[in-house]
C-alpha cells in the first residue's frame, strides 16, 4: 500500500487537531458539559481516537449503537497527538516493518500508543480505496490525552443526526456541506507512522 493511501486527514488548526470518540450518555454528556473526561472515564484502559468524522459515524452507526449514543469532538494539542504517533506501534504485525513477529509483540506491549489503518468511509459508510487512522492510547498516553492534551470537548451528536438525516433523504450535497472540513495533516516523520 502506498504511503499516500495512509495520509492522516483531520480538522486541525495551528495548535490543535480534532479527534472523535463515542460514549454512552453518562460519560459523553458529562465530558461535553465539563470540557473534561469525568471520573467514571477509565484512565487505565485503552481508548481509541479517530480523526475522521465519517469513520466515527461508521463505528458508532450514526450514534445509534448501544453505548455509543453520544459522539464527542475532542480538540487536542497537536504536539500531544504527534507525541502519540512518535511513540506508537502498528496494531498488527507487518512484514518489512518489523524484523519478526516476536519483536513486534514486545514493541506492542511497551508502546503507549497503537496505529491502525482502516478503510475510510463515504457518506453511505461504504469503504473508500484509502485508509483512515485510528490511534489507540494506553497507559501514559491515556493520562496525557485526558489530563494534558485535551483543549475542549464538544457533543457533535446533533451534527451526526443531521448529516445522517440528509443522507437518508438522498440530499448528499447538503450532507457533504455539513461535514467537518478535514484536510491532509501536515507531514510527520515516516517513523512516527511506522511506515517502511
Amino acid at each position: 500500500m502506498a504511503a499516500s493511501n495512509r495520509e492522516i486527514r483531520a480538522a486541525y488548526t495551528d495548535s490543535t487537531i480534532t479527534v472523535y470518540q463515542a460514549y454512552r450518555p453518562e460519560i459523553g454528556l458529562a465530558a461535553a458539559r465539563g470540557g473534561r473526561f469525568p471520573e467514571v472515564w477509565k484512565r487505565d484502559r485503552m481508548t481509541w481516537v479517530k480523526p475522521s468524522f465519517l469513520w466515527m459515524m461508521y463505528r458508532c452507526g450514526w450514534a445509534e449503537k448501544a453505548g455509543q449514543e453520544v459522539v464527542l469532538a475532542v480538540e487536542i494539542a497537536r504536539d500531544g497527538f504527534e507525541w502519540a504517533l512518535r511513540h506508537a506501534c502498528l496494531s498488527s504485525y507487518t512484514r518489512g516493518v518489523h524484523s519478526d513477529r516476536a519483536s513486534w509483540q514486545r514493541e506492542l506491549k511497551r508502546a503507549p500508543a497503537r496505529v491502525q489503518w482502516d478503510p475510510e468511509r463515504d457518506l453511505h459508510l461504504r469503504p473508500l480505496p484509502y485508509r483512515s487512522l485510528q490511534l489507540g492510547l494506553a497507559g501514559e498516553a491515556v493520562r496525557r490525552y485526558a489530563d494534558e492534551w485535551t483543549v475542549s470537548i464538544r457533543d457533535v451528536t446533533p451534527l451526526a443526526r443531521e448529516v445522517h438525516g440528509a443522507v437518508a433523504a438522498g440530499e448528499l450535497e447538503r450532507a457533504g456541506r455539513l461535514l467537518p472540513v478535514e484536510r491532509v495533516y501536515p507531514a510527520v516523520p515516516a517513523g512516527a507512522l511506522n511506515l517502511p
